[in-house]
């Protein structure tokens, strides 16, 4: 199963939520750290709580005895197929601990999908997400012109980007306090609508 899933990702006619699918996979089997190092893009972007390059964090970085299992309980993909970004909960250790991931993707010049940001917080309960779901498309039509927020303008770290058609943006903000948002925008043929809008405590 877990091989048909990594076979599955790497054809370039599969989507990203099949790529999420597959990394979630290869954590149980290969594990969790390996399978996030074989998965990111080299430009790559986890908070831990800063933002930072997620090669340097997982570069010899041993595999707990127990990975983190998820899943995608949502995802948003450009018009164009090329950038979708993944939502959905997580739990450990038989769900002793609970919360909820996002990650980027962006599909890669061989066909294949690597993830740009990771990013997640814990929860007193579950999301109930999941499930046999579809990804929502960003409508065709060409998009107006807009720029994602970029936080209050007491942030002290910011990044993100946009599909290539303009049709799907994400970012990030990092706040003065260590608080940080994390969003996505999803053009519906008159505005880019927020579809992700991450609120995290600082330190988390």
């Amino acid at each position: 199963m877990i091989e048909a899933l990594l076979l599955a990702a790497a054809n370039p006619a599969m989507r990203a939520i099949d790529a999420e699918r597959a990394f979630a996979a290869q954590a149980q089997e290969a594990g969790q750290w390996t399978a996030f190092r074989n998965w990111s893009a080299p430009e790559a972007i986890m908070f831990t709580p800063n933002a930072g390059s997620a090669q340097a964090f997982l570069n010899d970085r041993k595999d707990p005895p127990i990975a983190v299992y998820w899943w995608p309980g949502r995802s948003f993909v450009s018009c164009d197929g090329n950038l979708a970004v993944n939502s959905g909960p997580w739990v450990r250790e038989g769900g002793k601990t609970v919360g909820y991931f996002t990650t980027v993707w962006q599909r890669q010049p061989d066909g294949g999908w690597k993830w740009l940001l990771d990013h997640g917080d814990s929860l007193p309960a579950m999301r109930a997400e999941g499930g046999d779901i579809e990804p929502a498309v960003a409508a065709c039509s060409k998009p107006v012109p807009s720029k994602p927020p970029r936080g209050t303008g007491a942030a002290t770290e910011a990044g993100g980007g946009s599909s290539k058609d303009g049709t799907l943006h994400w970012g990030w903000t990092v706040e003065q306090d260590g608080s940080r948002n994390v969003f996505a925008m999803l053009w519906d043929g008159k505005e880019h609508r927020m579809v992700i809008d991450d609120k995290v405590a600082p330190g988390r």
